[in-house]
């Protein structure tokens, strides 16, 4: 495979390079490292490190005016923050958009592209992380992109999650947990997307998220990709697996019920996007996915809390 100083692959990525690519791609790369080998499927893909989103500000010259947009910058001047958060994207878009860089994510997309196909549609996501704070989360302060398909829009993808480190969103979270603006970095993972559009997605989690009983496995799953769930845009379908008659063998869904399911998130007409369609009130009614895919998603889920449980 390629190999370049600012592009890592999820083979080469473990759970404890949190401060090279941040948290979301180290357990990307974890799992794909470490799960495919128990018939976990994790689709494939490649991260920009934190490093290149450094470099890229140090050899534009780009710190020192960073630093006196966000001096005294709040949350209580609003028309502030709106007009200096876009000037620091700003300065991050057009510092990250070198040659070098350039060439190296093209180079892994070509990659990819031999690997999965040249129409291959890619996730392109944010992953922070902050120095001397490794394992400080700042889910959901930064933008990523669906469906992303091309050269120019895979580069134009990333350089816009580069410059997501300053939403206002995410200057206002920083401000009020104490980071440093300049002490966090962003790597941004590229990788093969699923055709959920096509089907259904969702949410796994190994316990009761009401009551943080242990013993089940609860599943939420909506029509099309996974955002309008993990959003909170759609009431999903939601199942209930026993993990002890599980492991046993007995492997039946415990309890299910059918959600109202009103959207679907499915790829643009265009070239690259999604957009909302609305489901019919048939589809509505009946489940996403049926109780085998549950049981698989179980065992998935199983495989690689077990997984991460031996690394504690």
């Amino acid at each position: 495979m390629t190999r370049s100083d600012y592009v890592r692959w999820f083979g080469d990525i473990r759970s404890e390079d949190v401060g090279l690519v941040g948290g979301k791609n180290a357990s990307l790369g974890e799992m794909y490292s470490a799960m495919t080998a128990s018939s976990v499927r994790v689709p494939d893909g490649f991260a920009l490190t934190a490093r290149a989103y450094r470099d890229a500000l140090s050899e534009a010259g780009a710190w020192e005016r960073l630093a006196t947009l966000l001096r005294g910058l709040g949350k209580d001047d609003v028309a502030r923050l709106a007009r200096d958060a876009a000037a620091a994207r700003e300065i991050v878009y057009a510092a990250t958009g070198g040659a070098a860089l350039r060439g190296q994510i093209l180079a892994a997309y070509a990659e990819l592209r031999r690997q999965c196909g040249d129409d291959v549609a890619l996730a392109v996501r944010s992953s922070a992380t902050a120095e001397d704070l490794p394992t400080a989360s700042f889910a959901g302060q930064h933008e990523s992109f669906l469906n992303v398909r091309g050269e120019t829009e895979l580069v134009e993808a990333c350089r816009r999650c580069f410059a997501s480190v300053f939403t206002d969103r995410a200057i206002v979270y920083r401000n009020d947990n104490g980071f440093d603006h300049l002490k966090v970095s962003l790597s941004v993972g590229v990788m093969k997307m699923v055709r959920s559009d096509l089907a259904a997605s969702g949410v796994i989690f190994t316990l009761d998220t009401d009551s943080g009983f242990r013993d089940v496995v609860y599943v939420t799953g909506s029509y099309g990709l996974g955002e309008n769930v993990v959003q909170g845009r759609v009431d999903p379908d939601e199942f209930y697996v026993h993990k002890p008659t599980f492991r046993a063998g007995r492997r039946c869904v415990l309890r299910r019920r059918v959600g109202r399911k009103q959207r679907r998130l499915v790829y643009g007409e265009d070239v690259c996007g999604t957009v909302d369609v609305e489901v019919s009130e048939e589809q509505r009614r009946r489940f996403c996915v049926e109780d085998g895919d549950v049981l698989k998603l179980c065992d998935y889920a199983l495989r690689i809390e077990e997984h991460y449980s031996r690394r504690a």
